[in-house]
């Protein structure tokens, strides 16, 4: 199942037509592991209709590597393929008799870190051949990578490559409104649930069955002993870090609601100086984020004190909360279910308020709000918390925002409460704030009642159910 990802596959077309900086193109493709990059080059490569080689490095010696990419160019098999004494010999036998410089062809080497950690020599012998022989030829080569760290290293100062790259994307989950091509029968609020368990990994939404609904999918797939899903997170962490067990109790304690560095460390029962290298670790493999309140100027947020670590991926927070503490029980199914009929609805209200956020930046780009917002993101304090604001420092103005997704309609004094108290605190807390003109926002998934439409009418803001909101973000 293909999904999405025109806006990749325009970049990877413009690769074949392009004629500046020459025909031939050195271009990196990375993300995390299940982001569909094998998925979105096969496809790019089969509709293009040009000769290819798709290889993908496995974690072997550079020797077998050598000979393995050697078998695949010339379509042999690899016990009779030669195997190459070097990477500078690969790349010379493949520049002067591999490939045709006349012929327009695509060469994907996918999971390159794994031949670069196997030989440092693979990227500098690459770099001599293209700088010798390959940037000259009509071929388009992609390195593809998972280690999101490893391939950026790719593009620094230091790595053999730099400076020779004619392209780089990194791709990205697939957005809510994709989720409607997966699941066509599935209701708005399950699929707000789902994006919120799941994100937008595609290998994640395609382990599920669209059949079943959301719960029986939870309990008789993601739970199911022998899933992928119970071996993910761990998985995804051993490919990347030496000591896992301390990563994973840092994970953990993040997902379950500790979120400054103090609660961290407490929780963890670790010295904050060494939480503070795991922290950095994680968020350099893009594991953990460090939030700061939109709110906060430039100067605020280099010496602020407020900032809370959160999970990146969606799948981490679930499987932390709801299925890491009954992974050795022997009646964990029953019991993790029950534990998300009792909590999964506080769970998916935190995903509902970053589909607000996003609705936010649609509604910007196509110059629906009152104002072109500089950033969107979220606002706390001692006194005052807030799931969505938007705002632009030099006019000085401001969208606030707040989710509700309880059954019920929001009514009145909800819209009071927003603009009354939280819009009155923010105002204090915001340099020159008597100078900011504010504009509001409500987000509900059960609808409003009359009297907050009439309120919000009034106000001039938005009331946003969750069926404009699904039909924004489609």
């Amino acid at each position: 199942m293909f999904v999405d990802r025109q806006e990749e596959l325009f970049f990877l077309n413009q690769l074949i037509t392009r004629k500046r900086p020459g025909p031939a193109q050195l271009v990196l493709l990375y993300g995390r592991r299940r982001v569909g990059k094998t998925a979105l080059l096969q496809h790019w490569v089969e509709q293009s209709q040009l000769p290819y080689t798709y290889w993908v490095a496995n974690k072997e010696s550079a020797a077998l590597q050598r000979r393995s990419l050697f078998a695949q160019i010339v379509g042999m098999a690899e016990e009779s393929a030669t195997a190459f004494d070097s990477w500078s010999g690969f790349w010379q036998w493949f520049a002067t008799r591999g490939v045709n410089p006349a012929e327009k062809r695509i060469l994907i080497l996918d999971e390159l870190s794994y031949a670069a950690e196997a030989d440092t020599a693979m990227l500098s012998a690459l770099q001599h051949a293209w700088d010798q022989q390959l940037k000259a030829s009509n071929l388009i080569i992609v390195l593809c990578g998972s280690q999101v760290r490893t391939m950026e290293a790719i593009m620094s100062r230091q790595s053999p490559l730099f400076g020779r790259l004619t392209g780089q994307w990194q791709l990205q989950t697939l957005p809510f409104g994709a989720l409607r091509e997966f699941f066509p029968t599935w209701s708005p609020e399950e699929r707000v649930a789902v994006y919120t368990i799941l994100g937008g990994i595609p290998a994640y939404l395609e382990w599920l069955d669209p059949d079943l609904r959301l719960t029986e999918n939870i309990r008789s797939v993601v739970l199911s002993p022998g899933s992928m899903f119970m071996a993910e997170p761990a998985l995804l962490l051993y490919d990347e870090v030496r000591d896992p067990q301390t990563y994973l109790s840092i994970l953990r304690a993040v997902a379950t609601g500790h979120h400054t560095l103090g609660e961290i460390s407490k929780a963890c029962l670790l010295e904050r100086t060494g939480v503070t290298t795991y922290l950095a670790r994680l968020q350099e493999l893009r594991f953990i984020e460090r939030r700061l309140p939109v709110t906060l100027t430039r100067e605020q947020q280099r010496r602020s004190k407020q900032g809370r670590y959160h999970l990146c991926d969606p799948y981490f927070r679930f499987y932390f909360r709801f299925v890491e503490p009954h992974h050795k029980s022997l009646i964990r199914t029953t019991e993790t279910v029950v534990h998300l009929q009792q909590e999964l609805r506080a769970f998916v209200a935190l995903g509902f308020e970053t589909l607000a956020q996003q609705w936010v930046m649609r509604q910007a780009q196509a110059g629906n709000l009152p104002f072109t917002p500089e950033a969107v993101g979220a606002h706390w304090s001692r006194q005052v918390q807030v799931d969505v604001v938007a705002l632009n420092w030099h006019t000085h103005e401001l969208l606030l925002g707040e989710c509700k997704w309880g059954a019920d309609p929001v009514d009145r004094a909800v819209v009071r409460e927003l603009i009354e108290r939280k819009g009155a605190l923010l105002r204090q807390e915001l340099p020159n704030g008597e100078q900011w003109r504010f504009s509001y926002v409500l987000f509900a998934r059960a609808g409003f009642t009359e009297g907050a439409k009439a309120e919000m009418t009034a106000q001039g803001g938005f009331l946003v159910d969750l069926a404009a909101l699904d039909d924004t973000l489609r």
